[in-house]
């Protein structure tokens, strides 16, 4: 079963069009808080949703491809690194963010910061939805998908993303970095060569120092599951393919 993950800010729906060209059966995730609700005493930091991202695929009946995009990501290579029994193989984009030298963008940043980060999405929230679709038409989204996921925005969402950056503070390797060392599952580190938030040298660093393959998506963005999915599935379908 492949099994897909999102990220920031996002929902499941960030998989629709990606789902229609992989070769196997898929489930695509949805965080908590994003597009759902936010279950009550959930504290949304990123070892909460590890924790949830686990007991989900102990209900899935594998063998589990996991798929991580952005946020997504960054839990699927938890899992990989930590808990990589669970799965047959892994694959995620923006794996630069679990280098120990990375530098977390500058909207994270925002976020991370008490009182600026509030400002930010109640600021977000209180634009017309076409603006806050336009967000994302700018990164290269297609104006349909665009405002589907401007759509899901909302309070719950923006509180569920301070307190998961916030708790990644000053980085994810910071308290992470212990368990990164080559997995036992295959794993599979994407490129978008557009991705404003990905960054190549740290890319190809983590696909070294995970022992995965490293594969350049060329002309997508960090959005790749919207611009270009057959491209991505492609790659995807692969990659599956020769794990027999």
């Amino acid at each position: 079963m492949i099994v897909l993950v999102h990220g920031v800010p996002e929902t499941a729906d960030l998989w629709n069009h990606l789902r229609e060209d992989l070769d196997g059966p898929s489930v695509a995730l949805s965080m908590p808080g994003f597009g759902c609700p936010r279950p009550e005493g959930f504290g949304a930091t990123k070892d909460d949703y590890v924790d949830w991202l686990i007991d989900e695929l102990d209900g899935i009946e594998g063998p589990i491809d996991l798929v991580g995009h952005d946020w997504g990501a960054g839990l699927t290579l938890r899992v990989a690194t930590a808990h990589g029994d669970r799965l047959r193989s892994w694959a995620a984009d923006v794996a630069n963010i679990l280098h120990p030298d990375y530098v977390w963008h500058d909207f994270a940043q925002i976020w991370q910061t008490p009182g600026a980060g509030e400002d930010f999405f109640r600021d977000q929230l209180a634009q017309p939805p076409g603006d806050q679709g336009a967000v994302f038409e700018a990164f290269g989204v297609p104006s349909a998908d665009a405002a589907i996921l401007a759509g899901w925005a909302d309070e719950t969402m923006g509180s569920c993303i301070l307190d998961l950056y916030r708790s990644a503070t000053p980085n994810c390797y910071a308290t992470w970095g212990p368990q990164v060392a080559p997995t036992a599952a295959p794993g599979l580190v994407l490129l978008p060569t557009d991705d404003p938030f990905g960054h190549a040298a740290q890319s190809a660093d983590m696909a070294r120092m995970l022992g995965a393959r490293h594969e350049v998506l060329d002309g997508s963005g960090h959005w790749w599951a919207l611009q270009n999915p057959a491209q991505a599935a492609a790659v995807l379908n692969e990659f599956h393919a020769v794990l027999g």
